[in-house]
C-alpha cells in the first residue's frame, strides 16, 4: 500500500439491515442467471463466484439502506451488483487495452433497455444489458415520470461518462483538480446511488425542489464524499492494477507536487469539507427552502426522508469500504471493530472524528476581515489569445456614462456609483476586448449589461450585507425577477437603478428572442442575483466557502449561465441543443469561465481582502483550505489557471472536434462550434487586458482612494455578453 488511510470525519453512525443474509443469497443467484459469475466475455473472465461474495455487495447495501425491507434490498443491492459488474466489465473488455469504438458500440445500445415511457424493446446480448433490462422493468413501474427521467438522465451520464476515462487512458493524460471533481462526481455513479435512495427510503422529491440550490448541493457533496472515499480506499487497485487515472489521490499528487500520503491527506481533507457542506445545506438551505416555498407535510417529509438516506448511506459507505475484500486498502474490518467494541464504541469514535476534525470547520468561520496584505507580487497570468480592441470604444465609453445617469444611477440612495466611479472602472474597455468585431450598437449593449451587473454586484453586499439584511436582497431579487416578462415590459414599476437598468437591458436584448430564448436568458439571470444572495449569507456568517462549492458558485456569480445562454442565442439554430449539453462543449465553457475568475481573484485579492473584508475570494479559499500562506495559496491558484487554460486549450483541438466527428455533426453545427471557441478566446484575452489596464486594483490607487477604487470588486466582472452580440 502506497500510503496510510487517513483518520476519516465519520458524523453519523453505520447500521445494518437484518435482511443482509437474504440479500446475499438472493442477489448471487440473480448474478448468475445474468451470467455474470464465471461466464467469460469475449475470452475475458470478469468475475467468479469467489469474486462476487469477497465483494459483499449486499453488505455495501445492508449498510447503506438500513431501513428497508427485504423485497427492496434485493432489488438495490441487484442494481448495485450491476453497475459494479458494468464497471469491472468495461475495465477489462474497453480499458486494459483501449478500444474508443467498440466503447462507444457497447455504450450507445443500453439507452434502449432503460425507456422512460414504454416497454423495453431490445434484445440484450450480454450480462450488462440483460441485467440492465430486469431491473428497469423491476423498478420504474413504482415511480414518477419525474423520476424516472431524472433516474435515467443519471444512469446515462455514468455510463457515457465511462469514454472521457477511457480517453484519458488513450492520452496518458491526468485531469486537474477541478475538471476531476466535476467528471468524477458524473462518471463515479453516486447521483444514480441519490436516485436509488429515493427508491430504497420510498419517497420522491418533489421535481420543483429537485432542481433547486440546496437539494442540488446534498446530491452533489454526498456524490462528492463518496467518490473521494472511494479513491482513498481503491487507490492500489485501480492506479497500480488497472493503470487508472481517474483517482483523487493521484490527481492532487501531480498537481501539487507532493508525496502520495500528503495528497491522500489532501483528499480526505476536501472529502470532510464537502460532508460539512452537506451539514451546512441540510440544517440551514434546506428548512429555509421549504418554509419559503410553502412545501406541504407530505414534501417536507420526502425531502428530509432523502436527506436522512443520503447520510445513512455516507455511514454505509464507509463502513463496506474497510470491511469489503474488493479494496484490499481497508483491511477486511472497520475502524469500529479493529478496535474496542461493546455499546457506545460507535459514538466513541464518531466523538474522537468530530474533535479530530473541529479546526477545519472552525477555520471556516473564523476569518479576521481587513488584515493588511500589502503590496503582493502577482504571478504572471499567460492567456496565449490575440487581444484585439472593438474600435468603437471611446464612443461606447461616454454612452456608458449617459446610459448609466438615464437609469438613476446617480441620484439613486444611498449612493453606489457615482459618474468618477462609472468612468473609473472602465467596463466599455472590457466589452471592447470581449467583442472585438462589434457595431457601435453592440458594444454600447455588451458595456450597459457590465455596467448593470458590475453595479448589481457591488450594491447588495453594501445596502444588504452590512446590514445582515437577507430578507431584503431576497425581496430585491423577487422584483427583479417581475421585471423579466414574455412581453418585454416590465410586471412592476421600477423603483431604482437596478430594476430600471434590468428592464431596459431586458426589452432591448429580448426583442429579437423566441420564447424558448427568453425563458432560458431569465434562468440565468436569476441564477446569477440569486448567486449573490448566497454571498451574503456567507458575508454574514463570516463562512468562507467549501472549495467545490465556491467554483461552482462562482460561476454563478460570475453571470455564466446568463453569459452562455447569449453566447448561444447569437448562433440561432445552427448548433442542435442536444450538442451543448455534452462534456466537450460543457468542458469548452467552464474550463474558460474558471480562468476567467481565478484571474480575477487573483488580481482583486488585496482589494478584496484588505479593504472590504471579503472572504469570496480563490486565494482566500485555498488558504482556508490548505491551512497555508498567501504566497502558497497564490502559487496553487496560480497552479489552477493553468491548468484550466491547458484544459481549455485540449478542449479546443481534440474534444470538440472528436466529438464533432463521433456524431457526425453538419457543417454549419460545427462552423458555429468553433467560433463558439473564437469568442471564448477572445473573451479571455480581453479579460486579461482590462484587469491590466483598469486602475481598478492598482495598489496605489487602492491606498490613495481614488474615486471608484473603494468599490468591492464584482464577482460577477467580467462577464462576456458580448458573444451574442457580435
Amino acid at each position: 500500500m502506497s500510503f496510510r488511510l487517513p483518520e476519516f470525519y465519520l458524523s453519523y453512525p453505520a447500521r445494518l439491515n437484518p435482511h443482509l443474509q437474504r440479500a446475499r443469497e438472493h442477489t448471487k443467484a440473480w448474478a448468475r442467471s445474468m451470467e455474470m459469475i464465471d461466464v467469460p466475455q469475449q475470452g475475458k473472465r470478469i468475475w467468479t463466484e469467489a469474486d462476487l461474495d469477497r465483494h459483499d455487495y449486499a453488505l455495501l447495501c445492508a449498510h447503506t439502506h438500513p431501513d428497508c425491507d427485504g423485497d427492496e434490498l434485493d432489488l438495490i443491492t441487484d442494481w448495485y451488483v450491476w453497475v459494479f459488474y458494468f464497471d469491472d466489465h468495461f475495465v477489462e473488455l474497453y480499458k486494459r487495452e483501449p478500444d474508443l469504438t467498440a466503447a462507444r458500440a457497447h455504450l450507445d445500445r443500453l439507452p434502449a433497455f432503460m425507456p422512460v415511457e414504454g416497454p423495453i424493446t431490445a434484445e440484450p446480448a450480454n450480462p450488462v444489458e440483460a441485467g440492465l433490462a430486469d431491473l428497469w422493468q423491476r423498478t420504474v413501474p413504482s415511480m414518477s415520470s419525474g423520476w424516472r427521467r431524472r433516474f435515467a438522465a443519471s444512469t446515462t451520464a455514468l455510463l457515457d461518462e465511462s469514454l472521457w476515462e477511457l480517453a484519458n487512458i488513450s492520452e496518458h493524460r491526468l485531469s486537474n483538480p477541478i475538471e476531476y471533481v466535476e467528471m468524477r462526481r458524473k462518471v463515479g455513479g453516486a447521483p444514480w446511488s441519490a436516485n436509488l435512495v429515493e427508491h430504497a427510503v420510498g419517497v420522491e422529491v418533489p421535481d420543483d425542489l429537485a432542481a433547486t440550490r440546496p437539494l442540488k448541493v446534498l446530491r452533489d457533496t454526498f456524490a462528492d464524499a463518496v467518490h473521494l472515499r472511494n479513491d482513498l480506499f481503491s487507490y492500489e487497485r485501480e492506479v497500480s492494477d488497472e493503470g487508472e487515472l481517474s483517482n483523487g489521490v493521484l490527481v492532487f499528487e501531480r498537481f501539487l507536487g507532493c508525496e502520495t500520503q500528503q495528497a491522500a491527506e489532501v483528499v480526505n481533507d476536501l472529502l470532510t469539507s464537502r460532508l460539512h457542506q452537506f451539514e451546512h445545506t441540510a440544517l440551514t438551505e434546506i428548512p429555509r427552502l421549504l418554509d419559503e416555498r410553502g412545501v406541504d407535510p407530505a414534501g417536507r417529509f420526502a425531502v428530509l426522508g432523502y436527506a436522512k438516506g443520503l447520510q445513512d448511506w455516507q455511514a454505509g459507505g464507509h463502513e463496506w469500504h474497510m470491511a469489503s475484500g474488493r479494496y484490499p486498502e481497508g483491511g477486511g474490518k472497520s475502524p469500529v471493530l479493529g478496535g474496542p467494541t461493546g455499546l457506545g464504541t460507535a459514538g466513541a469514535y464518531i466523538a474522537k472524528s468530530l474533535v479530530s476534525t473541529a479546526p477545519q470547520r472552525l477555520r471556516s468561520f473564523s476569518h479576521v476581515p481587513y488584515q493588511p496584505v500589502g503590496p503582493i507580487e502577482r504571478p504572471w497570468l499567460e492567456v496565449p489569445f490575440e487581444l484585439r480592441l472593438c474600435p468603437h470604444l471611446d464612443l461606447a465609453r461616454e454612452h456608458a456614462v449617459e446610459w448609466s445617469r438615464e437609469m438613476g444611477m446617480f441620484v439613486d440612495a444611498p449612493p453606489v456609483w457615482d459618474e468618477a466611479a462609472v468612468r473609473f472602472n472602465d467596463l466599455p474597455l472590457c466589452a471592447a476586448g470581449l467583442d472585438p468585431d462589434a457595431t457601435p450598437e453592440e458594444l454600447d449593449l455588451a458595456s450597459h449589461w457590465l455596467v448593470w451587473g458590475t453595479y448589481g454586484d457591488d450594491l447588495y453586499p453594501q445596502r444588504f450585507g452590512h446590514l445582515r439584511d437577507v430578507a431584503g436582497a431576497k425581496l430585491q431579487n423577487e422584483r427583479l425577477k417581475q421585471v423579466m416578462t414574455d412581453s418585454g415590459e416590465p410586471g412592476i414599476v421600477p423603483v431604482n437603478m437596478l430594476e430600471r437598468g434590468l428592464a431596459d437591458l431586458w426589452r432591448r436584448t429580448t426583442a429579437p428572442m423566441n420564447a424558448r430564448e427568453r425563458a432560458s436568458l431569465r434562468r440565468a439571470v436569476e441564477v446569477m442575483v440569486d448567486s449573490w444572495v448566497w454571498e451574503l449569507d456567507n458575508q454574514v456568517l463570516n463562512r468562507i466557502p467549501d472549495p467545490v462549492d465556491y467554483v461552482e458558485m462562482r460561476r454563478a456569480t460570475f453571470g455564466s449561465d446568463m453569459t452562455i445562454s447569449l453566447a448561444r442565442f447569437a448562433h440561432g439554430d445552427a448548433v442542435p441543443p442536444e450538442l451543448y449539453e455534452t462534456r466537450a462543449v460543457q468542458n469548452l465553457e467552464n474550463s474558460a469561465i474558471d480562468c476567467a475568475t481565478l484571474l480575477n481573484d487573483v488580481f482583486s485579492y488585496r482589494k478584496e481582502v484588505e479593504f472590504e473584508g471579503e472572504v469570496h475570494n480563490a486565494v482566500v479559499v485555498v488558504q482556508n483550505f490548505l491551512d497555508c500562506d498567501q504566497d502558497r495559496a497564490l502559487e496553487v491558484v496560480h497552479g489552477l489557471f493553468d491548468a484550466r487554460m491547458e484544459q481549455f486549450r485540449h478542449v479546443v483541438e481534440v474534444e470538440v472536434p472528436a466529438m464533432c466527428e463521433e456524431r457526425q455533426v453538419a457543417p454549419e453545427a460545427r462552423t458555429a462550434l468553433d467560433e463558439h471557441a473564437v469568442e471564448l478566446q477572445d473573451w479571455l484575452a480581453g479579460i486579461l487586458n482590462w484587469h491590466r489596464q483598469v486602475a481598478r486594483y492598482r495598489d496605489s490607487e487602492l491606498r490613495h482612494g481614488t474615486p471608484g477604487s473603494g468599490l468591492r470588486s464584482s464577482s460577477a466582472l467580467p462577464t462576456p455578453w458580448d458573444p451574442v452580440l457580435g
